[in-house]
């Protein structure tokens, strides 16, 4: 006599891409437990309430997309704020604004109209820039020219990648934003905001009514786990899962300083980058203006780009030829596999933003829901 499994799915990680799906399918009827190695709920975009401020743990989170029916979705969860990021960046002594626009023109070379801002830039390509860079150098050159590269660029990308702009390869910046406008909002898309009370309110939202579990390790008690659901929905390092037989993947890692200041505004901005090589972070964050804080006291964080190990959090996927070879070999894999579903921005190795992973959540159920009914 076979035995029925407690569960639908075992969904390891509780971050966006895990909530949304255990949320999802709970819906649909389907009985889901959730668990986690963190301590806590919510993945990477878990905050932290600290005296009311609420502390993007792991690095700021702004909310931003053009797609109305995800804008839609998280809306049911959290109301959100209309906070507009426009951060800023230090270089040399002296702040600039981001992205690249006429404000960004007119703090470097003076120039007040787009007329003249485009004839600097253009000159400068046609000076520096190479018809097929083959790096980030290269490509930065040609795509904005030597001041805006060696001011704003360089130094950051090098201390964010650790490798020399000219040791990368181009496809990293294969654009860059260039507004001939005086608008300093980062994003383009039509929605954009941070949810008051923070990102728990979202996960909290998702995840109610559902059973979940902090600090459990998955590959600790991977046999017993694995036997109570007829499905697994795995969020991890893709590489991890299957015990790094192709060898590991390559990750950015990030380390995070919290300090705690006894003032109402320590930098007047949420973010704002730092480009020389002398610091060895790459940006501070003050979360209170997220929410627009008005708390006596202010938390702020700086953000350490570093090598990754199998010790340390991962962040940012490697892409080059590399690792990208090996990753097709593990989806490969990943894909023969009837009972498991991988999903996230690890288990699928690449970079997402907050409303990609809910996208590709909701369209994983989708696909899940009509396979069920054609059975």
């Amino acid at each position: 006599m076979v035995r029925e499994k407690k569960y639908d799915y075992l969904i390891v990680g509780a971050g966006l891409f895990g909530s949304v799906f255990a949320h999802e399918m709970t819906k649909l009827g389907k009985k889901c437990f959730v668990i986690d190695k963190r301590s806590h709920l919510g993945g990477n975009v878990y905050c932290e309430n600290n005296e009311g401020i609420n502390v993007h743990k792991y690095g700021a989170h702004i909310f931003h997309t053009n797609d109305k029916k995800i804008w839609d979705y998280v809306n049911q969860f959290a109301t959100f704020n209309n906070y507009i990021n426009s951060p800023l960046s230090l270089s040399k002594g002296k702040l600039y604004n981001l992205p690249f626009n006429m404000n960004t023109f007119y703090q470097l070379w003076g120039t007040k109209t787009p007329e003249e801002a485009k004839a600097v830039i253009d000159a400068q390509i046609e000076k520096y820039g190479v018809k097929s860079p083959k790096n980030l150098e290269e490509q930065a050159l040609s795509l904005i020219g030597k001041d805006i590269y060696e001011t704003l660029i360089k130094e950051y990308t090098e201390k964010q990648w650790g490798k020399k702009a000219s040791e990368l390869p181009a496809f990293i910046i294969k654009r860059l934003p260039v507004r001939y406008t005086y608008n300093n909002n980062y994003f383009n898309d039509v929605y954009q905001g941070i949810p008051i009370g923070g990102y728990n309110t979202i996960i909290n939202g998702l995840l109610e009514g559902i059973e979940t579990k902090t600090n459990v390790d998955f590959f600790s008690e991977r046999e017993s786990l694995s036997s109570i659901a007829d499905k697994i929905v795995y969020t991890g390092k893709i590489d991890e899962f299957f015990d790094y037989k192709y060898g590991a993947l390559e990750y950015r890692s990030l380390r995070f300083e919290n300090q705690w200041h006894e003032m109402q505004n320590y930098q007047g901005n949420a973010v704002v980058n730092y480009n020389d090589s002398e610091y060895k972070f790459t940006r501070i964050i003050e979360h209170k203006h997220f929410e627009f804080g008005t708390q006596k006291n202010t938390i702020i964080t700086k953000e350490y780009p570093e090598n990754w190990d199998k010790s340390k959090e991962a962040y940012y996927p490697i892409n080059n030829d590399v690792n990208q070879q090996k990753f097709k070999q593990y989806k490969e894999d990943a894909l023969a596999l009837k009972n498991v579903i991988f999903g996230g921005r690890l288990a699928e190795y690449r970079y997402y933003d907050m409303h990609q992973i809910i996208a590709s959540s909701l369209k994983k159920v989708e696909e899940m829901h009509k396979k069920n009914l054609t059975i």
